[in-house]
Order: C-alpha cells, then sequence, then structure tokens
C-alpha cells in the first residue's frame, strides 16, 4: 500500500496535466470575464491556480515547509515541460510543417517554423515556473519569481506574435515583388515599424504588470511627440508623401515618368525621395511630398502611341492631285498592320500663309516607343514617295514680293 501511494505520488504530474488544465480553465473564466488582464498577467495567475488544483488532487497541503511530495510534484511539472516541449517541436509542428508543404500557399510554410520556437519556449516556461510555484520559499523569493514570469511569459507572447507577423509581411513582401507593387520597396521599412511597435507595446504592457504607472510614461511620450513633431514637420511630411506614392502606385521602379518638368526613369522609392535617372543621366532625387502633390505622366504605360503631323504642299498644286494625294495617304496607314484603321484622320485642312496643309492622324498599336518610331518613319517615306510621284512639292515658308511695274519714261 505505501508502494502503491509513492509511485502514485511520483508519476502523478505526468499523468495529471489535462484534468488540471481542465480544472483550472473552468474555474478561471468566471474571473477572466469579469476582469480583463494583461497576456503575461493572466498566465502567472492561471499557473497559480493550476499549481493548487495539482497539489488539491493530490491531498498535498499548499501551505507549511516543502515535503517529497512537492519536490516530486516539482520535479513532475519540470520534466513534463521538457517532454511537452519535445511533443510539440518534435510531433505537432513536424505534422504542421508537413500539412503546410502540400499547400498551395507559402504562408503557412513560413508561419508554422517561425512559431516554433516561441511556442516551444512557452511550454517549457509553464513547466519551470509551475515547478518553483509548488515549492514552499521565502516571500522574497516568490515574488521575484512572480515577476521573473511575468517578464520570461511577456517576451514569449510578444516573441511568437512578431514572428506571426513577420512571416505575413514577409508573405506580403514577396507577394508585392511578384506582381511588382510600389509598396514592395516600403516594406523593410514597414517591417522595422513593426518592430519599434512591438517593443513598444511589449515593455509598457510588462510595466504596467509589473505595477508601474504607465499612464504617467504615455504622457511624457505625448510631449515628446508633440516636440519631435514640430522639429521633424518636414521628414513626417516626406514619410506621408512615400506613403502616398507606394498606395496610388502611379509609378514603379524602372518605369520612365514626368513629374512636373523632369522627365527620367525610377530608380528608387525611398522614405523621404524618389530618384530620377533623368535624360542626360544626372540622377535627381525629388522630395516625396512633392510627388505627391505634383503631376505624374507615366510615359511606361502607354496602351498605343497617337502620332499627328501636318504636311504643307507648295500653291501650285491642283485640286483633283490633292484630293487623290489625301486617298493614297489614307490607303497606306490604314494597309499597315501596325495601325490602328479605325482612328485615322487625313484631310487637306488649311489654306497657311505659305502651304496647303494636310492634316494626319493615326495611332500606333504598340507602346514601345521605338517601335513606334519605326512605323512613322516608314509611313513618312511612302507619303514622300507618293508626294514625288504626283509631281507635287513639299512647301517651305517663302514670301514673294510683287512690285509695280513703272509708268513709261519714269525714271526709278
Amino acid at each position: 500500500m505505501n508502494f502503491r501511494r509513492s509511485l502514485l505520488v511520483t508519476l502523478a504530474p505526468l499523468a495529471a496535466p489535462a484534468l488540471a488544465l481542465a480544472q483550472a480553465a473552468e474555474a478561471a473564466a468566471p474571473a477572466a470575464a469579469a476582469t480583463p488582464v494583461p497576456a503575461a498577467s493572466g498566465t502567472t495567475d492561471l499557473l497559480e491556480h493550476l499549481v493548487d488544483v495539482v497539489l488539491a488532487v493530490f491531498h498535498v497541503p499548499n501551505t507549511g515547509t516543502n515535503t517529497l511530495a512537492h519536490y516530486c510534484i516539482a520535479a513532475g511539472f519540470l520534466v513534463g515541460g521538457v517532454l511537452l516541449r519535445r511533443v510539440v517541436t518534435n510531433i505537432i509542428f513536424h505534422y504542421l510543417k508537413k500539412l503546410a508543404s502540400k499547400t498551395e500557399t507559402t504562408l503557412d510554410d513560413k508561419l508554422f517554423p517561425a512559431m516554433e520556437a516561441p511556442t516551444a519556449t512557452f511550454v517549457m516556461l509553464l513547466g519551470l515556473f509551475a515547478s518553483f510555484k509548488v515549492l514552499k520559499l521565502s516571500d522574497t523569493a516568490d515574488h521575484y519569481i512572480s515577476l521573473g514570469a511575468t517578464v520570461a511569459f511577456s517576451i514569449a507572447i510578444f516573441w511568437g506574435l512578431y514572428r506571426a507577423f513577420d512571416a505575413v509581411l514577409e508573405h506580403a513582401h514577396e507577394i508585392a515583388k511578384e506582381k511588382q507593387m510600389g509598396v514592395a520597396a516600403f516594406m523593410p521599412w514597414i517591417k522595422k515599424t513593426l518592430v519599434t511597435v512591438f517593443v513598444i507595446i511589449g515593455v509598457l504592457l510588462t510595466a504596467q504588470s509589473l505595477g508601474f504607472d504607465v499612464k504617467a510614461a504615455l504622457g511624457a511620450l505625448g510631449i515628446g511627440g508633440l516636440a519631435f513633431a514640430l522639429a521633424a514637420q518636414d521628414t513626417i511630411a516626406n514619410i506621408f508623401g512615400s506613403v502616398v506614392v507606394a498606395s496610388d502606385q502611379p509609378f514603379r521602379i524602372g518605369e520612365t515618368v514626368r513629374i512636373g518638368a523632369h522627365v527620367g526613369t525610377v530608380e528608387d522609392i525611398g522614405l523621404r525621395s524618389t530618384k530620377l535617372r533623368l535624360v542626360d543621366r544626372s540622377l535627381m532625387s525629388i522630395p516625396n511630398r512633392t510627388v505627391a502633390n505634383d503631376a505624374i505622366t507615366n510615359l511606361s504605360r502607354f496602351t498605343a502611341r497617337r502620332v499627328e503631323q501636318v504636311i504643307g504642299l507648295t500653291y501650285g498644286a491642283k485640286a483633283e492631285q490633292i484630293e487623290g494625294l489625301v486617298a493614297e495617304i489614307r490607303g497606306l496607314i490604314d494597309a499597315d498592320p501596325a495601325i490602328n484603321a479605325a482612328e485615322t484622320h487625313v484631310y487637306f485642312r488649311d489654306f497657311s500663309a505659305s502651304s496647303m496643309d494636310i492634316w494626319i492622324v493615326y495611332m500606333v498599336k504598340e507602346p514601345d516607343f521605338a517601335k513606334h518610331l519605326q512605323v512613322r518613319q516608314r509611313l513618312n517615306l511612302a507619303i514622300m514617295r507618293a508626294v514625288e510621284a504626283r509631281g507635287l512639292s513639299f512647301a517651305f515658308p517663302t514670301q514673294t514680293v510683287h512690285v509695280a511695274s513703272l509708268p513709261t519714261g519714269a525714271k526709278a
């Protein structure tokens, strides 16, 4: 009978976690619903309740001095934490990673490995601090153990949240780069901002759970933030401008754009400025607040190229010649496969000071600049041949002066 009782006391911590967790959760649910607490504080309270439940199950007193049963249960919690950690890493997450490899998305392939270490650490901390809670130590030691548990669980929780968000952002970054989205250039900045936010929130919540006055610190941060905003308003305006550029995506890296009076290829989109490689190969940095407020023409996103030109003929041309030439030019343009015939216009439009003008408009289907110039050159040469074949001449600015003849016998 004594051997049976001793064996039960020794193995009890390994057999009781499921029952203890269920009882602890049932007992803690009303309190959690009534009073919201920080995550780390709630974890330590749940841990204390779990230890009390386990001690009550095996009829071990929660007061007085440490007995052999206390040491056995503490060792059981510690061994149980190690074993459960191995189960989490070697079985649960191993199965989750195999399952993730069979899915189409790559998000779970990043998320599960990222969450493995924080989860394993959290499980190990549960076993470690539960074993400390079982033992009856001095009030000072209990106080410092509680503080250590609060800090350790806070770090583990925020570490896990950070790893999860980092995996999601990494996945979003890959998608943005694959689709050539403008926000891809801002992902490193977003990651740094996220780290800063998590560190600040983690420190504030941990400090609050330790009993510090967080409101005073937030008030000081508010005053300091106002002074910082006033001193760095130009920088903040450029950052907001970069956010506008990233969200609207009027251009991407590698595209040719016109911003105000400047034309160039976008080489970099930063937090403060956008860098353009101009036509003369010089590099210009334009503040993002200027980019956000200026008119932007994206020269790399043509859907087609419109050509408009006027050719002038000399006034010696006959009406029949011009009429035939207009019809021939229209036929030449419409017959070219690179032209959208529905948008072609060829008309004898004006009697100018030194020429009779034929107005020509057509649309090149190919948006590429070099290819559209090849089509334009081909048609220009065909128009020249048509003009020469009809015996007509291109006009150029000339001025004819008529001098009246003098009467007979008059001297100049």
